[in-house]
């Protein structure tokens, strides 16, 4: 894949990622356990089950990425290339070029009553470390940090591709999340 610029990929997905936390604080933080945990008229996920649905994946990709980033030697490295694998696990994530539904894994398929208020709750602590991590990242090459995937611990990929594959993940579920706020349901 053809190098980019590393700080504007960082920022980027800074940028992204404290829109979501916007956005679960105005649109979620402060609704009650019935209304999150209403399933959606079309049949889908309700938000609590969208947001625990990202939280397992945050429960476990989080833990390797500080363990991976504690250790990493500063670098200044400034460039970041997508694997060919990293990019195509993101495009099918990302909701502008992966429009086709996935059935979800097992172990990231959401109970269907959760405590909405704890899910929302560790949604929003979960986004503030995974930003809290892109800023560490900045000293850091992330071609070279080899985070293993939750399909498998045989498949590993760099640091880049993995907060490209995380945040592209956050930001499906989130357009689904906000596909339940209609106008009848807010009330």
């Amino acid at each position: 894949m053809k190098p980019i610029n590393k700080s504007e990929l960082l920022y980027r997905l800074e940028d992204q990622v404290e829109t979501h936390i916007a956005d679960a604080i105005a649109l979620f933080q402060n609704k009650s356990g019935e209304f999150l945990n209403r399933p959606s008229e079309t049949g889908g996920w309700s938000i609590a089950q969208c947001l625990d649905h990202l939280n397992s994946y945050g429960d476990f990709y989080l833990p390797h990425i500080e363990n991976k980033l504690s250790v990493a030697p500063d670098s200044a490295q400034n460039t970041f290339s997508s694997s060919w694998i990293g990019a195509y696990f993101t495009n099918m994530m990302d909701p502008q070029t992966g429009k086709k539904k996935y059935k979800a894994m097992k172990g990231h398929i959401p109970a269907s009553k959760l405590n909405a208020e704890q899910v929302v709750a560790e949604f929003i602590r979960q986004q503030e470390e995974l930003l809290s991590r892109l800023r560490q990242a900045r000293t850091k090459d992330l071609n070279a940090i080899k985070i293993p995937t939750s399909i498998t611990k045989l498949i590993k990929l760099n640091l880049g591709d993995v907060f490209q594959f995380l945040i592209a993940h956050n930001e499906r579920h989130m357009q689904q999340a906000k596909r339940n706020l209609t106008k009848e349901r807010a009330f």
